[in-house]
């Protein structure tokens, strides 16, 4: 069976992250550097599906995928560093990173928007669990210093509030994911001229498929330098995750040298917690056993190295080891030592992340289930070069891209994205 393109290029086009992925273009359409972002504010193109030369796909038929393939294209960061914030802050944003590592991106995004767009300082976030009272500071989980660097000369980044500021209330504001800023003109900018400490509690009522609209140059630059360059796992957690891939690689070079990368999540599948819209072409998610038809029809070997996003082995993964015996959890391939403080379930958030990590360094990744998670693995593929990325499919037709990303095309072999998510 011939992969349908739909299957390559809908991993480019499936969330709102794509403001990241759309600017990521090439340099000719950046202004010089130290400017403002240049024409991916308002709708920059980005050449379609690339696969590259060096890590092709063993054994995988890939007609009627060669003509969306440009090997010439580079891969560009989406951002240059907003213009200089000379003014002197008036006040204070907090905000908490909750629900995980790809909801932390996106809450840092907002929150760093918010606070260059007001011109508050922006105070370091702690991290809280699912389970109440499981909380930890930033720096626990991430690096401090990268992000603080990163952020330079753009927002104010403190890591505690001044004890003068911490004695008062703050002033709690409901604030949408993906934040507009006709939001903060009209209802975050008058509570903060009243009240110039403010707690954002970000909320994700949804994940919007399509880019937002948005013509501020500035807060689009910023919004990419911040979901793209901000957050890093600190050191000792980014070596876990290191050392899990370089097991799969080691794994891997006894077979065929692949390892691929699927986000299985059986818990959401029995939670019943994906949802598919009536009459579309893809599912939201996919199960052990439809990802296992996927790999067959695709035409993958049977030595593949596979790595899957469960915690742990449960007897609905047995089919698919039997078919790939190198099928692994991360029970399997984390180091012992860590196994404690990564696995159980109050430190979910630290599973996920090196998840996110692994995904993203895989020769392939395929996304079982739509979300977040899959939009920020994406774009941090993209950014190193990592695009090979398959979408499982309900339909065995070979059908025209154009039938599926119709509404990103914006001129022959370019996809067109909004900068702002």
């Amino acid at each position: 069976m011939a992969v349908d393109p739909r299957q390559v290029v809908a991993g480019f086009l499936t969330l709102s992250m794509f403001v990241m992925l759309g600017n990521m273009i090439k340099h000719d359409h950046f202004s010089s550097p130290g400017t403002e972002l240049g024409l991916g504010a308002t709708g920059a193109e980005f050449n379609t599906m690339k696969l590259d030369d060096n890590a092709e796909l063993n054994n995988i038929n890939t007609s009627g995928v060669e003509s969306l393939i440009d090997t010439n294209e580079e891969v560009k960061p989406c951002w240059t560093k907003p213009s200089p914030k000379t003014q002197p802050s008036n006040g204070f944003v907090t905000f908490s990173l909750t629900m995980g590592p790809e909801y932390h991106i996106s809450q840092i995004t907002d929150a760093v928007v918010v606070a260059r767009y007001l011109g508050a300082t922006l105070v370091l976030p702690d991290i809280r669990g699912n389970e109440l009272g499981n909380k930890r500071k930033f720096q626990d989980m991430y690096n401090v210093d990268k992000f603080m660097r990163s952020l330079d000369g753009v927002v104010e980044v403190i890591e505690e509030l001044p004890d003068e500021v911490s004695a008062k209330k703050p002033a709690v504001i409901r604030v949408p994911n993906r934040v507009t800023e006709s939001f903060i003109t009209d209802t975050i900018q008058p509570i903060f001229q009243t009240n110039n400490y403010l707690r954002l509690a970000i909320i994700f009522s949804s994940v919007s498929l399509r880019p937002r609209e948005t013509n501020n140059k500035d807060l689009d630059a910023t919004a990419c330098l911040a979901m793209f360059s901000g957050l890093e796992l600190k050191h000792e957690y980014s070596e876990v995750a290191r050392k899990m891939s370089d097991k799969l690689k080691e794994i891997s070079k006894k077979s065929d040298g692949k390892v691929l990368a699927i986000d299985l999540r059986s818990d959401l599948l029995e939670k019943k917690g994906c949802k598919t819209t009536r009459g579309a072409r893809r599912k939201g998610c996919y199960n052990a056993d439809e990802v296992l038809g996927f790999l067959r029809n695709v035409g993958f070997s049977a030595n593949t190295t596979i790595y899957l996003t469960e915690t742990r082995w449960h007897e609905g993964l047995n089919d698919l080891k039997e078919e790939f015996p190198n099928t692994y959890t991360k029970d399997d391939i984390i180091p012992a030592k860590n196994k404690g403080e990564f696995l159980k379930a109050s430190n979910s958030d630290l599973a996920r992340a090196l998840d996110l990590e692994i995904c993203s360094q895989s020769d392939v990744f395929i996304p079982a289930i739509a979300g977040l998670f899959y939009g920020h693995v994406t774009g941090k593929r993209i950014a190193s070069g990592h695009t090979q990325i398959l979408v499982p499919s309900q339909s065995s037709a070979l059908t025209q891209a154009s039938d599926f990303i119709s509404t990103y095309i914006s001129n022959k072999n370019h996809l067109a994205y909004k900068c702002y998510c």
